[in-house]
């Protein structure tokens, strides 16, 4: 069982496919975290924490001066009481006051995993294949109760934790701050990662050692936002791709979130993850109930990218759902780039045209059909073709494709109002806004809020209604500009709950649609959305040098199949450099792959050379986006990036390799690859000689000169025992 209590000792005993996590019911019924690390075949105790006597640390029993809750490691600790670092839960009392004193209850252990009501969450296809431990905290004033739930999954080295806070009592309380996992260290011999940001260079990896005091990563946005990313790891030193030990934790929510780690003055370390404090409160009247988001805890002893294979996995087979979870992801053409809002029906076909000549599955209309929106001034909101660029429509437009041979896809911005809209002349009040305040603009739009059931109605309508009345295979859901304006501290986590609410709706009523999340690029590529929808854009940035770090910090967490990555034109329209085609598409292949370029400009090499693309990537398709991944150079770290996919058979692999910039006179490059079979021998397409796995693994592969500026190379790996 992966879920062991002991009555005598009153300790739970949670395992993994590597990890045992544990924990016990201690002094005056507070939950003491005794640990998390490599699996025990049983837990004998020997590492509980020691009481000592520490200055200025207070004790609740006056008889017993070596406890304390300022020094003891615990799973849920609250404010108010005699624990000075920060809590999990903070509320206010009708009266007031804050104090809690949650002890010990019951505890129940449930088969598989119960889903979250409202919320996103990682699932079981089978019940076997995880448990759940719900336990019950109450405080006894208060009438106050406090479940912690608890997911083992056998087979994964993954644990899933989430609260749930029920008023039983006969006055309201008001939620300050509920955090959906807390997890005391005993040392702060870690290094502290993070994915910081911006728009157009999302998601670059931070490592630092943990000092003394607080750091990690929040956003008070209303979006997981550009600028950071619910997710922290904390790595022991040495730890790199190939070896070591990290802790990864990723809260499946899309709004305001803080990630903290705190050092106290004894060199522990408290890690948490929830909704921001900052930007939260929430009443929670006598018979209510409050689910916080659930956070994803994966340990590994095999490095950086075995934490990552892990999350891989997990995210997109457990937590993405529907049809195209599995399913290999088309190749696109998108018209932004190539046309921006100036487009008509005849540019578009004429397009879709040299598109189908090359062999492209999928044609996206992105912004501009709707309304009267030849800028982006106008018309969010109202959903309904123009018909001076469309005047047969979008079904026309669709069934024009589907002769071509290819399928119609589709760009919303649903959350979003323009000033100039007919939804904003009869509904001024349904964006977000302060009475009698100014309403900023950004992109010269305004948020809609989502908090309210009309507008949630309202948006499940008009997007249902295009979708039933044309061909639509795709639809890329664009969300471009962050909250303000936001009245109240329930405001922002009403309306992620009447996010999820619409997209629920929509994407279970349309599930053949395959739906691809965006916001100004990867402002909110984060788990909760990625249960709604399997991929995202990963950044407006779409120029194959940025692309080498957006992609690979996007990997630390997010798997190849769920990153939307295109080549574009040259010079790149974000930074004016020039690459390789190429290049362009190594860098772009490994994800979900399209183009986003005016076709009708290239050369007749070009389009030559995309069609040997086009007929290659479909060879590799299903190993490029659902292969093991495996990252083999960093961008972070030099000239050079190199990263391979691998069959679950290991009996393929594909590699790429980018350098940036030439060297005069530059050293051989000898490349050691990853997640190949030891004993096994492998060819390579295109070279003469046979190397064992093992060879390629730890003594390297010598890599051939390249040419210039922004080259690349891709080596198609086969097994010659099979």
């Amino acid at each position: 069982m992966p879920i062991q209590f002991n009555s005598n000792t009153r300790t739970f005993h949670l395992t993994t496919s590597g990890s045992s996590y544990v924990f016990q019911v201690g002094p005056w019924g507070r939950l003491v975290h005794l640990g998390w690390g490599p699996r025990l075949t049983a837990w004998g105790g020997g590492t509980a924490p020691r009481p000592a006597d520490r200055a200025f640390s207070p004790n609740p029993d006056p008889n017993d001066r070596t406890l304390s809750l300022d020094t003891l490691p615990q799973e849920f600790p609250t404010a108010g009481g005699t624990d000075f670092r920060s809590p999990a839960l903070d509320l206010r009392h009708a009266d007031g006051s804050k104090q809690l004193e949650l002890a010990y209850s019951t505890h129940r252990l449930v088969p598989g995993k119960p889903p979250l009501s409202g919320l996103p969450c990682a699932y079981v296809e089978i019940v076997e294949e995880a448990d759940t431990l719900e336990v019950d905290l109450v405080d006894a004033l208060s009438k106050l109760t406090v479940t912690l739930s608890y997911t083992a999954y056998r087979d994964r080295d993954v644990l899933v934790r989430s609260v749930r806070i029920h008023n039983g009592g006969q006055t309201p309380v008001d939620l300050r701050s509920v955090q959906s996992v807390s997890l005391d260290f005993g040392d702060r011999n870690f290094h502290l990662i993070t994915l910081p940001g911006a728009w157009s260079r999302e998601r670059a990896l931070e490592r630092q050692p943990l000092a003394r005091g607080f750091q990690g990563a929040h956003s008070r946005r209303g979006a997981s936002s550009h600028q950071q990313h619910p997710f922290v790891a904390l790595a022991r030193p040495g730890t790199e791709e190939r070896q070591g030990e990290v802790y990864g934790l990723s809260l499946v929510y899309s709004g305001n979130f803080s990630a903290q780690a705190e050092v106290d003055q004894f060199d522990s370390t408290r890690v948490q993850l929830g909704i921001n404090p900052e930007t939260f409160t929430w009443r929670l009247d006598p018979g209510a109930a409050f689910q916080a988001p659930e956070v994803l805890l994966v340990r590994s002893s095999e490095g950086l990218g075995g934490m990552s294979r892990t999350f891989h996995q997990l995210l997109g087979r457990r937590l993405a759902r529907g049809p195209w979870r599995d399913r290999e992801r088309p190749i696109l053409i998108n018209n932004w780039e190539a046309t921006y809002f100036d487009f008509n029906a005849e540019k578009l076909l004429t397009l879709a045209d040299e598109a189908s000549r090359i062999g492209i599955e999928l044609f996206v209309l992105d912004d501009g059909w709707f309304g009267h929106r030849d800028n982006d001034k106008s018309s969010l909101g109202d959903w309904v073709v123009d018909r001076k660029k469309l005047p047969a429509g979008l079904d026309d437009l669709g069934s024009r494709l589907l002769d071509r041979g290819m399928t119609f896809g589709l760009w919303f911005e649903p959350e979003m109002v323009s000033v100039d809209s007919d939804l904003y002349h009869a509904h001024p009040d349904w964006c977000l806004h302060v009475n009698g305040r100014t309403r900023s603009e950004s992109r010269n739009q305004l948020v809609l809020n989502l908090g309210r059931p009309d507008v949630q109605e309202y948006l499940v309508a008009a997007v249902s209604k295009v979708l039933k009345e044309a061909p639509i295979s795709y639809v890329k859901w664009d969300m471009n500009r962050h909250q303000t304006e936001v009245a109240t501290d329930e405001t922002s986590h009403r309306y992620i709950l009447g996010l999820y609410s619409v997209m629920d709706r929509i994407t279970s009523a349309f599930p053949a649609v395959l739906f691809e999340s965006c916001s100004g690029g990867g402002g909110r590529f984060d788990p909760g959305i990625l249960f709604y929808m399997p991929q995202a854009w990963t950044s407006d940035n779409t120029d194959a040098v940025c692309r080498l770090g957006i992609q690979y910090g996007t990997s630390l967490i997010y798997p190849p199949s769920s990153m939307g990555a295109h080549v574009s034109a040259v010079p790149n329209h974000q930074v004016h450099r020039s690459t390789p085609l190429r290049t362009r598409y190594d860098v772009a292949r490994t994800g979900a792959f399209g183009y986003e370029l005016d076709l009708t400009k290239l050369t007749s090499a070009e389009k030559t050379e995309m069609r040997a693309q086009v007929e290659e990537f479909r060879r590799d398709r299903a190993l490029l986006q659902f292969g093991a991944f495996f990252r083999l150079l960093s961008p972070f770290e030099g000239n050079e990036t190199a990263w391979m996919s691998v069959s679950e058979d290991r009996c393929q692999a594909v590699v790429t390799f980018v350098r940036v910039l030439a060297q005069p006179n530059a050293p051989q490059t000898v490349l050691k690859l990853d997640g190949l079979e030891a004993g096994r021998s492998y060819t390579i397409d295109g070279w003469a000689g046979c190397w064992t796995g093992e060879e390629l693994m730890h003594w390297g592969l010598r890599l051939p000169d390249l040419a210039g500026d922004f080259t690349s190379l891709n080596l198609r790996l086969r097994s010659s025992d099979k």
